[in-house]
């Protein structure tokens, strides 16, 4: 395969691109499985680590695992699917540090190496000593090497190093969006394990404003994606991309909307102004640990964390692919600089 052309005239290998795509690839599911395991309470299922009752977690009986508990089977999947990304991710950074030239790049796969370890751990002691804090942070970790291995995978494209940024007035505006953008979606993801992981002591006082607070910054992300959409749409069309994640981001918000206004529906009931107003919905039964809670409870964090990532590869495409012009000197500016 010939390797990708740089404007430094610096060969670029395909192989670092290829192991971080398939990092992301891997690491999306293990999101879902993740909040598969929150969604059924099956965190616990498995009692001991890094063993899995006694065994060795990859000599765990398959009979036991495959065709055992649902909760155990769910648990231990989840360990092993960690497990395969933690090999992935050594991969990524072996490769890196023979095929990649840019030092920079190798230290970012050896960072998302130390953060996938520190996960893993928290994990563990989240199933040794059965802390719900601990829960909360893992499920702030984990979207958070989802995004970074994103980045990783942006970095190592080809056209990362072929690009040639224009130069664009509209550019900062778009840059800054993008950044704020990435910050609201990560904010957004930490409330809702705030509100995903409440202890059984918490007042309704709490929860409610944990939820409001949930709620109001899921409003003000909307906007953030609905204005950077019309900005990308209307000044940068021709940049397709700018247009790819900037129109899976506004499909992924409407999408969030629809499964947040589920998950509420699917564990706390129609508010009472809408049963009024519709017979199925004032027929609406809330079950505890239904099939229908479970999947679009676990679809809504999901999706959270692919937000995440496509606010990020926008925000870095327009980092790399646009740059601001200066103001416009006008002959004014310059015969008041001479006269000074």
């Amino acid at each position: 395969m010939t390797p990708v052309p740089t404007t430094s005239g610096i060969a670029l290998s395909r192989w670092p691109h290829r192991a971080a795509v398939l990092l992301v690839c891997i690491t999306f599911p293990l999101l879902w499985v993740g909040g598969l395991v929150t969604s059924t309470n099956a965190g616990m299922s498995v009692p001991d680590w890094p063993t899995t009752y006694g065994f060795n977690p990859f000599l765990y009986p398959l009979a036991t695992w495959f065709w055992g508990p649902w909760d155990i089977f769910v648990e231990h999947g989840h360990r092993l699917l960690a497990s395969l990304i933690g090999l992935v991710t050594i991969g990524l950074v072996v490769t890196t540090w023979f095929c990649e030239h840019r030092r920079w790049v190798f230290w970012t796969t050896l960072a998302a190496l130390l953060l996938v370890i520190f996960q893993g751990v928290l994990g563990g002691l989240r199933v040794v000593l059965d802390e719900r804090t601990l829960a909360q942070l893992h499920g702030c970790v984990g979207p958070l090497f989802f995004a970074l291995s994103v980045a990783i995978a942006t970095f190592t494209s080809g056209w990362w190093s072929a690009a040639i940024p224009r130069r664009d007035s509209r550019a900062g505006g778009l840059k800054r969006l993008a950044i704020a953008t990435v910050a609201i979606a990560y904010l957004q993801l930490v409330l809702g394990t705030f509100v995903r992981h409440l202890s059984a002591g918490t007042s309704p006082g709490e929860f409610r404003f944990y939820a409001v607070f949930h709620l109001i910054v899921a409003a003000v992300l909307t906007a953030h994606i609905g204005l950077l959409g019309v900005r990308v749409v209307r000044h940068f069309s021709d940049f397709r991309l700018l247009m790819r994640p900037a129109i899976a981001l506004v499909a992924l918000i409407m999408a969030q909307i629809c499964l947040g206004a589920g998950t509420w529906l699917t564990h706390y009931g129609p508010p009472a102004w809408l049963a009024d107003n519709s017979a199925w919905l004032a027929r609406y039964t809330v079950e505890a640990g239904s099939l229908l809670q479970i999947h679009v409870t676990t679809a809504h964090v999901a999706f959270g964390s692919l937000i995440l990532g496509n606010s990020l590869a926008l925000a870095l495409r327009s980092l790399r692919l646009l740059q601001a012009m200066p103001p416009t000197r006008t002959p004014e500016h310059i015969l008041v600089e001479v006269s000074v």
